[in-house]
């Protein structure tokens, strides 16, 4: 039987996330995230931080369409797929669409990226250009070289106003129009984002990934908001694995001390590809009675297979493993366990869970009177801290 069990388990090897808990605060695409995740054995703690709210009966985006159809720009830049296909709609519906294409058919058309490309292309147009990095940055750098002097720029605007962006472009001489195309908002459940927030600060989830900078404010104002910003920004720099999309997203962040991951490519792709090698390489591996053991955030691998373990018994073994080989009294461990009031007996019940969720129950020493420690083994390199 146990040779059967073994072959079904080699079978299913777990995924480079299995055990980690990933925090998605992304409204757009938060399932295409969330799939990314689950695929490679991440748990998932969805809560969107915005919403998206277009802006097609808004009177803003109205008088900015009719006065680049009636006073044509140079330049149009297209900065999302879904803002510039809400362009293109709200405009239909005003009976405003073919004059909006004709005039966009005449000027200069930059896309950042390649979904921006595909709405542009889909509307009957072509862009002139588009950058490889999908970076905003080297949209503004090309038009500077170009020179902007006395050129008009349209930019459309995604959900929140582009301040370095315009800023630049209008000290270099241009003309700026902002096309305010849908506006981030706060979820009308504010209840998910305050899960969320909780189990970061206590340390419940492993990373917390940003797609945009709005949900990164939005977040940080909310645990401002609820006196947790001290709380959140020190789980942010020491525990939890802040992992943002691209260097704009990293900037509310940044202005609270908080340095962040990000991949080369500004994807989801390389995001997750990026938590699959960053969250396995800070998990703790030790060699404890003749096997492997890997803490991971929710769970522990001993000698390759993945061994969920009750969040009590998590605790618990982190208090173990800060020191590997020592003897830890029953009452640090109880102060340790989440929760818990001043019966020892507490933490004799979840060692006895936490031994057998393990499956090796060797792996922790009971020393009597005193407390338990990790069965280190000798040979590590960790032997000098072992309690002699």
């Amino acid at each position: 039987m146990d040779d059967e069990q073994h072959a079904s388990r080699a079978e299913q090897p777990h995924g480079p996330l299995a055990g980690f808990t990933v925090g998605v605060t992304a409204a757009r695409r938060a399932d295409e995230l969330g799939a990314l995740l689950q695929r490679r054995g991440a748990t998932v703690l969805h809560a969107p931080a915005l919403r998206i709210v277009p802006l097609a009966d808004d009177s803003e985006l109205l008088s900015a369409t009719k006065e680049l159809i009636d006073h044509g720009p140079d330049v149009v830049v297209a900065t999302t797929a879904i803002g510039f296909r809400g362009w293109v709609e709200a405009a239909d519906g005003w009976g405003l669409g073919e004059e909006l294409i004709a005039r966009l058919r005449g000027v200069e058309l930059l896309a950042r990226g390649p979904k921006v490309k595909g709405a542009v292309r889909a509307a009957g147009l072509t862009e002139e250009w588009s950058p490889s990095s999908e970076s905003m940055a080297e949209v503004l750098e090309r038009l500077l070289a170009e020179g902007v002097q006395d050129r008009r720029v349209a930019v459309q605007l995604h959900g929140e106003p582009l301040p370095g962006f315009v800023e630049a472009l209008r000290e270099a001489g241009a003309e700026v129009v902002g096309v305010p195309v849908y506006r981030w908002m706060p979820p009308e459940d504010i209840g998910p984002v305050d899960r969320l927030l909780d189990a970061t600060v206590a340390r419940g989830v492993d990373a917390l990934t940003f797609t945009s900078a709005p949900a990164a404010a939005s977040l940080l104002n909310r645990a401002e908001e609820r006196g947790l910003l001290p709380d959140l920004v020190a789980a942010l720099q020491h525990d939890v694995v802040p992992a943002v999309v691209g260097p704009v997203t990293a900037l509310p962040l940044q202005a609270h001390g908080v340095d962040t991951v990000q991949p080369e490519r500004f994807r989801l792709g390389p995001l997750v590809q990026l938590l699959c090698r960053e969250l396995p390489s800070r998990a703790r591996t030790l060699p404890v009675a003749g096997h492997q053991m890997e803490i991971r955030g929710h769970a522990v691998v001993v000698d390759g297979e993945l061994r969920p373990v009750p969040p009590a018994g998590m605790s618990l073994l982190r208090s173990l493993a800060r020191r590997p080989g020592w003897v830890v009294a029953r009452a640090e461990l109880l102060r340790a366990l989440p929760g818990a009031g001043s019966d020892e007996h507490a933490v004799e019940t979840a060692m006895a869970r936490l031994r057998s969720a393990l499956g090796a129950p060797k792996l922790i020493q009971t020393v009597v009177k005193r407390g338990y420690r990790l069965a280190l083994d000798p040979t590590s390199a960790d032997a000098k801290y072992a309690d002699t």
